[in-house]
């Protein structure tokens, strides 16, 4: 009946960036969200009412660019370094031995599932590797 609220639209697709690292630009390993989907066989997470800060603006940087999101590429930054502060916001991380020498954000189209709880479709790159 109005326009008010946190959302006056909702979209109608759902982009996920996942941030991958990679010793060799071969292997490429998720990192892994604490809140949002990345794992295509976890089912969604019930938060409420606490509120994922990183995750959220995760989603929104998913419907922009790089570009206009530079504190993504910062992020990147900080867990190639393995940053404490930065894998605190994280889930589990997959390179706690050894820090990636190189890490990517890759774009998915993702869409609940029939077998599994999420499928998705790589978009492509949503910002360049960087090297350590």
């Amino acid at each position: 009946i109005s326009s008010y609220g946190l959302f006056r639209v909702m979209t109608q697709e759902r982009p996920e960036i996942i941030i991958e690292g990679s010793h060799d630009q071969v292997n490429w390993i998720e990192y892994d969200f604490k809140f949002k989907p990345d794992d295509v066989q976890e089912r969604p997470r019930w938060i409420n009412p606490h509120q994922a800060r990183l995750d959220w603006q995760m989603w929104f940087a998913a419907l922009g660019n790089y570009q206009r999101n530079p504190w993504l590429i910062r992020l990147m930054e900080k867990l190639q370094a393995n940053e404490p502060c930065v894998l605190q916001l994280m889930g589990d991380n997959p390179f706690a031995d050894k820090p990636p020498r190189y890490i990517r954000a890759v774009l998915y189209q993702y869409r609940f599932g029939e077998d599994d709880w999420w499928e998705r479709e790589k978009r492509g790159l949503y910002a360049p590797v960087l090297e350590l």
